[in-house]
């Protein structure tokens, strides 16, 4: 069931739909991340417009966000490594 939600970032409100009370949890958790952020930059960056803040804010998540892809995607490996391991330990010992 959709619900409607308002959420401000950065001093302005936008209203979004929610699809489940998870959803909700997510853009309310995502807002105050963000908003945050947007303090920390403001006091690091005085002087600068909510234009630039923002752009700073979504690069930085950005870089967080493909650090932890690769950090995945290592994980995999290193299970996949490890899942040949096993197999081949197991042939070899029956």
């Amino acid at each position: 069931m959709d619900q409607k939600i308002n959420i401000k970032i950065a001093g302005r409100m936008f209203n979004l739909t929610a699809s489940t009370p998870e959803a909700e949890q997510l853009y309310r958790e995502a807002a105050e991340t963000i908003n945050r952020r947007f303090a920390a930059f403001t006091r690091s960056y005085p002087g600068k417009n909510v234009s630039d803040l923002l752009s700073m804010i979504a690069l930085h998540e950005t870089v967080i966000r493909l650090q932890l892809q690769q950090d995945i995607d290592r994980y995999k490996e290193d299970k996949d490594l490890l899942a040949k391991d096993l197999e081949n330990y197991l042939q070899e010992n029956r």
